[in-house]
């Protein structure tokens, strides 16, 4: 014989059904807080990232800037320079020409910082804030290609000299090595870090 259900039975019946349909509430409020931090945080991330981002382009912009200066600045220290010290190497200089530009069919091009000449000689001088490793192996394919761009100079000795404000001892004996002259900051002046029996290697 079955047994009989009682109305507390039923009472308890929906008590507990009560109390499982509170719970599932409480569930669902929690997950719905949890979703709402979870926007929250993405929300503020997103923020932080576009000002990272902001801040990134602002320093790109900056570091741009002062790049730009700091090669004018060496520039305009390098260019005086350039016909005392290799008037000291026995290089009578003539004339010394800035951003000296020469294009070619196909799209190529050449700009040499300073071009250094006299009726005999001819001298690519590349000039950096930072000079670098990659710096040199670039101006000394500059070298090779430069009768190409400038014939007009094809009968002249063509040397290379490299200039920099910042100047790793690696990157002066790594030059040096690769037979170009290598013209270093030194107090409000620049110097040429060569020794006197240096000979620089023509093109």
């Amino acid at each position: 014989m079955p047994q009989e259900i009682t109305i507390d039975d039923i009472w308890k019946l929906f008590q507990e059904t009560d109390r499982q349909m509170k719970e599932t509430d409480r569930q669902m409020k929690e997950t719905d807080r949890r979703i709402q931090e979870t926007d929250r945080q993405m929300k503020e991330t997103d923020q932080r990232m576009k000002e990272t981002d902001r801040i990134i382009k602002e320093v790109s912009m900056q570091i741009g800037k002062l790049g730009g200066r700091l090669g004018e600045f060496v520039e305009s220290m390098v260019a005086p320079a350039c016909e005392t010290l290799f008037a000291e190497r026995g290089i009578p200089i003539h004339r010394v020409s800035p951003r000296v530009k020469a294009k070619l069919d196909g799209g190529r091009h050449m700009e040499i910082d300073l071009l250094v000449v006299n009726s005999d000689i001819v001298s690519l001088v590349e000039v950096k804030s930072k000079l670098t490793v990659e710096d040199v192996q670039d101006h000394i394919k500059k070298m090779e290609e430069f009768k190409e761009f400038f014939p007009e100079y094809a009968n002249r000795k063509v040397i290379g000299a490299v200039a920099g404000m910042v100047v790793d001892e690696n990157v002066v004996r790594f030059a040096i090595k690769k037979g170009l002259f290598v013209m270093v900051q030194s107090g409000d002046a620049v110097r040429i870090a060569n020794d006197k029996t240096f000979v620089p290697h023509t093109w």
